[in-house]
């Protein structure tokens, strides 16, 4: 951590040790500036870190020359960031994992390695240095992984826990591949066994102290500081455990994102896991950002200048193999072809932890310092290509359409009603008009909701409301009633503009989602909304009544003047929006601060 302080006093104190302020506001400004308008071109959050730090580094407008010190501070950002996966990584979850762990996970790392190994000797790199340089290019970028993961919304879904599984993998395979750079060093193989096995203890005692504190001291340690209700300090004692353990785990001759990783598994089934989740949250964001604009200033144009020809080859080369065996190996493992492709795609970049294994093959001799150089240029290179080759594999691979085995189009439909969704509420809506007789035609555009209804006792005909011919086929021209219930409320205004524009006389009934959704749908020439949660939250009032002693009849009346004067405050905000009703409202404002 010592290199951490220093490298922060580096870039936060200059003339005589006064705080640079200026260096700080350049950082927040190019983030503030670059970030939102790379995600507002599509272009995504990591590809504008990237470029910000280029242009605020030594090689664009110059306000900072020294880009390792800002990486070596913004490192504890991954470090943070593993500390937030481990708290949704819970033992038994982690277990579930193993196989996709150390079955998936190491047969892509083994076959990689292999692969890369052979395009280092056919650049005319010595064996071993082509074994380290292919080796780092192997260790994917978690960061970068995890934060479009996290951005598209896949953390949780399974082909986003089979990456993570391969991320987790190649986190734990720095350790032996470090100790492995040591081995195959010029004299590195005078080492003695004994010492090897010294290196090994230490790793495992530093692990077992670390679970046997996790396990029998944090959560009491937490549950004390609780009691004196200090938020701040809480904060402090989750910065200490995980900072705390990254130095332990260093300290042990592991990496400090594997100690940071394992604290928030031991406090994933903790009482206070959300609270430490939230407490840590922004400085994780901060600095991980901080660890790509360190990246971007990182990017030596010189060296990419002068050795152009061999990154012009070797960034293709090197990502293009990969690609080939992570899509071999996900096909190989049952995954579908899409999955696999989307895969490649997102790992095939190098990562942060190849920076650290070659700067340690430099130290010792295994890598010249330019081929370092070179390679951690190739590596850069490769991280600011990923963004953008996700947004062509988007845009290029078409989108695999729902299977519609088993489904039927809406085709003249003849029903007295059309019910446009058959969701939660399209469900319930649908039992008192069937009780009462009444015929319904159903439409949805979820394949596989309508095969499952079916499996219900429910015909469900596949059909987008917002379509005017798909109405046409419903039988909306001469339906009694149309009632809108998807959760959508975008759509759902569609729908309803489209029907009261084609069929003018057919009267409609539309679930709103709030408010002014109910508004904008009274706007469109709606019959009839309701918003989803209204009765639902009057009804679970009354209850609340009940239970302080009002009487049923009480209640009743209570219920129906709230009910009441909810109707005179939306009429006002038809005519005058949503604030016009605001006196209506009953507030707890002037209420006695105690008391009953």
């Amino acid at each position: 951590m010592a290199g951490e302080l220093t490298a922060a006093a580096e870039v936060a104190a200059q003339h005589g040790g006064g705080v640079d302020l200026t260096s700080v506001v350049v950082l927040l400004a190019a983030a503030v500036v670059a970030v939102p308008l790379f995600r507002r071109a599509g272009l995504g959050s990591v590809l504008g870190y990237l470029a910000a730090g280029l242009a605020i580094g030594p090689y664009g407008l110059g306000f900072f020359h020294d880009a390792q010190s800002v990486i070596h501070v913004a490192e504890l950002g991954v470090v943070l960031f593993l500390f937030i996966i481990g708290l949704e990584m819970q033992p038994s979850r982690l277990w579930s994992m193993r196989g996709e762990i150390f079955g998936l996970g190491l047969a892509q790392v083994v076959l990689a390695i292999a692969a890369l190994i052979w395009v280092g000797i056919t650049l005319g790199y010595p064996v071993t240095a082509s074994f380290v340089a292919g080796t780092g290019f192997v260790l994917t970028s978690t960061a970068i992984v995890m934060q479009v993961l996290e951005e598209r919304g896949q953390m949780g879904l399974p082909k986003g826990r089979r990456i993570v599984a391969i991320l987790l993998l190649e986190d734990l395979a720095i350790v032996p591949l470090l100790a492995l750079v040591a081995f195959l060093a010029p004299g590195g193989a005078e080492a003695t066994l004994a010492d090897r096995l010294i290196s090994v203890g230490i790793g495992l005692a530093a692990i077992a102290v670390l679970v046997v504190a996790g396990r029998y001291l944090l959560d009491p340690m937490f549950r004390l500081l609780a009691r004196f209700g200090a938020r701040e300090v809480m904060t402090a004692a989750a910065l200490l455990v995980v900072l705390g353990a990254a130095v332990l785990m260093q300290g042990g001759g592991l990496s400090m994102a594997m100690g940071a990783f394992l604290a928030g598994v031991l406090l994933s089934e903790s009482s206070f896991r959300h609270q430490l989740e939230a407490d840590v949250e922004p400085f994780r964001g901060l600095l991980l950002g901080l660890f790509f604009l360190g990246v971007g200033m990182a990017l030596d144009l010189e060296i990419i200048a002068r050795n152009w020809a061999i990154i012009l080859v070797s960034v293709p080369a090197f990502m293009a193999l990969k690609m080939l065996v992570i899509y071999g190996v996900a096909r190989a493992t049952k995954a579908g072809h899409a999955e696999a492709l989307e895969r490649a795609v997102l790992m095939a970049q190098g990562g942060e932890f190849a920076f650290v294994l070659y700067a340690t093959a430099t130290q010792f001799g295994i890598l010249e310092p330019e081929w370092n150089a070179n390679l951690a240029a190739i590596i850069i290179v490769s991280m600011a290509l990923t963004p953008l080759m996700l947004i062509l594999h988007d845009r290029l691979v078409p989108q695999k359409a729902a299977s519609l085995d088993g489904v039927e189009a809406a085709h003249d439909l003849a029903a007295r009603v059309l019910m446009i969704g058959f969701g939660r509420m399209g469900q319930i809506i649908s039992q008192p008009l069937l009780q009462r007789g009444h015929s319904i035609s159903i439409i949805d555009t979820d394949a596989q909701s309508i095969r499952d209804a079916g499996e219900y006792g429910f015909k469900v005909w596949y059909g987008d409301g917002t379509r005017l011919d798909i109405l046409h086929a419903a039988g909306a021209a001469n339906a009694s009633l149309v009632i809108v219930a998807i959760d959508n409320a975008e759509a759902t205004t569609k729908i309803v503009e489209v029907i009261k524009h084609a069929f003018p006389l057919v009267p409609v009934v539309a679930r709103a989602y709030d408010r002014q959704h109910a508004l904008a749908l009274v706007k469109a020439g709606v019959d009839f909304q309701m918003r989803e949660t209204f009765e639902s939250a009057l009804a679970m009032a009354g209850a609340a009544l009940d239970r302080l002693g009002d009487s049923p009849e009480e209640v009743a009346e209570l219920i129906a003047s709230i009910r009441s004067r909810d109707m005179d405050r939306f009429a006002l905000e038809c005519v005058g929006g949503v604030e016009a009703g605001i006196s209506l409202l009953l507030g707890n404002k002037d209420q006695p601060a105690a008391g009953h």
